[in-house]
């Protein structure tokens, strides 16, 4: 079964906002055995909107579209599926209660222009949305369905998982997909594709293999297509497969990150975490505690950007910053021991290094960073040269700290 997505706005087009809707949406159809087969950003214009949703439905049965639903003029979606299904608008009772409901728990009077959102196609079936003020609406169209949804993410999102993938498993037979994500890191995507031929070559005709890089990683994703009964012992013995090929380079699988396998290790272990950051800023911090139950095994970290609070909160010595320079490794070892003496953890990991994209020197160019890693019985620092992009840097500085402690943690060879 094939769908498109279509996203309405020239905030969009013109870089203001970033389309996360479509990617969202996306993962979530294709878990749903819902292919989709092209996505499309159009402006806030009913004559490009009429274009696009023509042509939509012209190559598949499914067209799912958000943004365009709010109350002010230059939200046009609406009014142009009205001129496309030649219906009018009407005011849907449901929705002026909970539009009432809404404003009033906010200490606000509905007002006229709010109103304008109960008013929907006479001939769409309201989705009606808990997290918001713009239903979405379902329409059923000569044996196809269009659903057009708010553009705002989480309002779309409840919609998609409560509403409209439910109702479009019932209404079209959906083949049975599953999928295995293998995620490795210091590997590069031409070197696991060397490693990896004499599996892929015999893969079934059924399954398909994507390789998807990003900053310090690559990620493997192991699709089947088939339904039968035997269909996840099937993607299981292939993945058993690829890890003997690619063993070493595999930190983690599906939806797991860096930071949520440092976590889970912590947590088996019964042990701590604190991090003295410089050029990271705080991210390894973040990406740790935006773990669900990080306050089990994270202390806390010291935001060690200028030399005297290295000096002041973590004890590096002054003498060893003027004589060997701040993005050195006997700073990474010292930030590292001094956040974890002062906070009292199993582990500490440290950041310090040149992001760019200024800064930088002949001896320490931009994207020179050093990771220290203290722990029972270990103190060492390790040297990166990364790129000239400052969020890069920070991105993969922080994957290449995970890395470091996973395998300290583990016992495995660098």
């Amino acid at each position: 079964m094939n769908c498109e997505i279509i996203t309405i706005g020239d905030e969009l087009l013109i870089g203001q906002v970033i389309d996360t809707n479509s990617a969202w949406m996306a993962t979530r159809l294709n878990e749903a055995g819902i292919r989709v087969k092209q996505m499309t950003s159009v402006s806030d214009d009913p004559e490009h909107i009429t274009k696009e949703l023509k042509a939509a439905l012209n190559r598949s049965a499914i067209v799912l579209i958000t943004g365009g639903l709010g109350p002010t003029k230059d939200d046009l979606t609406k009014d142009t599926l009205c001129r496309f299904f030649n219906t009018t608008l009407v005011e849907d009772p449901k929705v002026v209660h909970d539009l009432t409901v809404y404003f009033k728990s906010r200490g606000r009077e509905l007002t006229e222009t709010n109103r304008k959102q109960a008013e929907i196609p006479a001939n769409c079936t309201p989705v009606y949305n808990k997290n918001g003020t713009a239903p979405g609406m379902w329409f059923d169209f000569e044996g196809k369905v269009i659903v057009s949804m708010p553009g705002v993410p989480y309002e779309m999102k409840a919609m998609m998982d409560e509403i409209v993938i439910p109702k479009l498993s019932s209404l079209f037979r959906l083949p049975k997909v599953s999928h295995q994500t293998i995620i490795t890191t210091g590997v590069g995507e031409s070197f696991l594709s060397d490693l990896l031929e004499p599996w892929e070559t015999r893969l079934p005709p059924y399954f398909k293999l994507a390789y998807l890089p990003s900053t310090g990683m690559v990620r493997l994703r192991l699709s089947c297509y088939q339904s039968n009964d035997s269909l996840e012992v099937q993607l299981m013995e292939e993945v058993k497969k690829a890890k003997l090929l690619i063993g070493k380079y595999i930190y983690g699988y599906n939806d797991d990150t860096p930071e949520k396998i440092v976590g889970k290790l912590l947590i088996e272990k019964n042990q701590t975490l604190a991090v003295a950051e410089s050029c990271t800023g705080g991210y390894i911090s973040h990406l740790i505690t935006s773990v669900p139950g990080s306050s089990t095994y994270y202390i806390g970290s010291t935001i060690s950007y200028a030399n005297e609070v290295k000096t002041r909160f973590l004890g590096v010595s002054q003498e060893v910053i003027a004589d060997k320079g701040a993005v050195s490794e006997e700073v990474a070892k010292a930030m590292a021991e001094g956040v974890r003496s002062t906070l009292g953890s199993t582990w500490a990991l440290s950041t310090t290094g040149i992001a760019g994209p200024g800064g930088g020197t002949a001896d320490k160019p931009v994207g020179t960073v050093w990771i220290g890693l203290a722990g029972p019985n270990v103190l060492i620092a390790k040297k990166f040269q990364f790129g000239n992009d400052r969020l890069r840097n920070i991105q993969i500085t922080a994957i290449s700290a995970f890395t470091m402690l996973r395998k300290e943690i583990l016992g495995l060879p660098d």
